[in-house]
């Protein structure tokens, strides 16, 4: 500029940058947060953790507003925002997620390797269940990338932006001292189906939102031994990927064949306890599931079997005469069969019901035998679908009642009964037959044979005359089930309705519960595996109920012997918990 050259003042914009090229030269740090806004920034993202553990509190509307409000000012591809965020608060939709998501965790721990896999299953996502709400993140791609800025070359990049909407909300739920648990256990289109969500909105994943029950002091995936941070050193690259000799390895694999189903849980009420948390496996687990229903006084509690013969015992299908039905009923009542002394053994009360046993009816027991016409499965329905809801709604009668005692272990009587039960869970499960057929109690290779072809021709001739089998649960069970299996379903849900915690015996009653919890999700939050039998197509049904067993013995006693001896491990455990010595906290 020479002397005398007249200079105006700077045009300064009303809306947008205000600074001057020379400013931003002066000085180029000079759009760098306050010292102390700097480091409050990093705390967050330091202490930011996946919270397990929620407190029952609410949480405001202005408080939740301005967290959800910070998900939304995160970046998206093409100033695109497609971000949809779904509050949950309706209890029947958390039921539902929490049995998709309990189906899930024991689906990806078996395809784990030992290890890994027990500490999966160690991982606690009741969150979807006790966080205030459940928030979940649906990404809406109705719009062609090609019509979005930025999505042409990066398709996916919509999610990427969705992801970082996520991480904005969990950085501010965490300056107001919220916690966040990030749940992806779910198959998507299981997640989508249950949101009612349309085709080209997908979601990603369930966030728990609420106060956190636990202040985690590191991530909780390194407190459990998963794995640790890797230096910083590791993950940054300059300019190019190296060749081989000095590129970073690939992240582990823990990918193993699908066949365990190791189980050990560890939950919140045992960390008052002067012991480590999780010190009694997997029975911890049932144990704190009969405290959160109210049931951790419980010293005692009801074995209610259910008897019924099955007209598909005439293809051969089992090693025994039907009459043999009959005579473990009788001996039940006498109150000398394997199961009656295994509930007596554990102090058990026992209570009988008889479904449909032949002969003249049985004194001392509940008689609720369906008066309709009973099928071989194979050429005939197993019962008419009044029958199955008059027995279904008898047994959630029973199990209000006998709910009472605060513990309801199931088991059946029949002649039989793994065949139904085989039938029933390629029904329900769309199961392969080869999958779930058994030997049961001791059949050969030719009575196998007998038994798989038996399935396979009740299960075609029932999918034949409904086409969508296992989309109801009741009519399932009327074609392919049997009528001590109905009452055992509705005897399930009547004592969970009565806060009761249900412990299941084998195959046959695994499948009546799983009957239940399609007909009411919340029933399965009630349920403990009393044990895992040596039928095949038990642990699927274990998985799809999103339980695990407190036993393995290979148990083929039936009589709900299983449920009785894990009753009696679980009344000891709960002693355990109430009289072991408590940490000062």
């Amino acid at each position: 500029m020479t002397p005398g050259e007249r200079v105006w003042p700077r045009p300064v914009p009303l809306v947008g940058d205000g600074s001057a090229a020379s400013e931003r030269a002066a000085d180029p740090t000079g759009w760098a947060l306050t010292p102390g806004l700097r480091a409050g920034l990093y705390e967050a993202i330091g202490a930011r953790r996946d919270v397990r553990r929620f407190r029952p509190d609410p949480v405001p509307g202005e408080v939740l507003d301005r967290v959800l409000g910070a998900a939304h000012a995160a970046p998206s591809v093409g100033h695109s925002q497609p971000w949809r965020f779904l509050i949950v608060r309706d209890p029947e939709v958390r039921d539902r997620a929490a049995v998709l998501t309990d189906r899930e965790r024991l689906r990806q721990a078996a395809g784990l390797d030992a290890d890994a896999g027990r500490r999966l299953l160690d991982l606690q996502l009741e969150g979807v269940r006790e966080a205030p709400l459940g928030i979940v993140v649906c990404c809406d791609r109705r719009t062609p990338a090609a019509g979005v800025l930025g999505r042409a070359t990066f398709p996916d990049a919509d999610l990427w932006s969705c992801a970082a909407a996520i991480q904005n909300l969990w950085l501010a739920s965490r300056a107001e001292g919220l916690g966040v648990g990030w749940v992806t256990l779910f198959r998507p289109e299981d997640l989508a189906a249950l949101l009612g969500l349309p085709d080209g909105v997908v979601t990603l994943g369930w966030l728990c939102l609420g106060w956190p029950d636990e202040r985690p002091p590191a991530p909780g995936l390194e407190r459990a031994g998963w794995s640790r941070r890797l230096p910083l050193c590791d993950v940054v690259l300059t300019d190019r990927w190296p060749d081989d000799g000095g590129a970073p390895p690939a992240p582990p694999s823990r990918m193993r064949a699908p066949d365990q189903l190791a189980v050990v849980g560890a939950r919140d009420e045992a960390d008052r306890l002067l012991t480590v948390p999780g010190s009694l496996g997997v029975l911890d687990r049932a144990i704190d599931r009969a405290v959160a229903l109210g049931r951790g006084a419980a010293a005692g509690g009801v074995l209610l079997l259910a008897a019924a013969d099955h007209p598909v015992a005439v293809h051969e299908v089992s090693p025994y005469r039907s009459s043999v039905t009959r005579d473990v009923l009788d001996a039940a009542v006498h109150g000398t069969s394997l199961g009656a002394v295994a509930a007596r053994s554990v102090g058990l009360e026992l209570r009988i019901v008889d479904a449909g046993v032949a002969g003249t009816p049985v004194p001392g027991v509940t008689g609720l035998r369906p008066p309709g016409p009973r099928g071989d499965l194979v050429h005939a329905p197993a019962m008419t679908l009044a029958d199955t809801h008059d027995l279904v709604e008898a047994g959630h009668r029973l199990g209000r009642d006998v709910g009472a005692t605060g513990i309801v272990a199931l088991g059946e009587i029949g002649v039989a009964n793994t065949t139904v039960a085989a039938a029933l869970a390629c029904g329900l499960l769309g199961a392969d037959p080869a999958a779930v057929v058994g030997l049961g109690s001791g059949a050969d290779a030719a009575m196998l044979e007998r038994k798989h072809a038996a399935v396979s021709a009740a299960v075609d001739r029932a999918r034949r005359a409904h086409p969508t089998l296992g989309a109801d649960p009741l009519l399932t069970l009327a074609e392919l089930g049997g009528p001590e299996l109905a009452v055992l379903a509705g005897v399930a849900r009547g004592a969970a309705e009565a806060s009761a915690v249900v412990v299941l015996d084998g195959f046959a009653v695994s499948l009546a519960a799983l009957v239940a919890v399609q007909l009411e999700p919340a029933v399965q939050a009630c349920l403990v595996a009393g044990q895992r039998s040596r039928e095949g197509g038990h642990a699927l049904v274990l998985q799809h109920l999103g339980v695990e067993p407190l036993l393995d013995l290979r148990m083929r006693a039936g009589e709900g012997v299983g449920a009785a001896l894990a009753t009696g491990l679980l009344l000891d455990g709960l002693a355990l918990r109430r009289g072991a010595a408590r940490a000062d906290h």
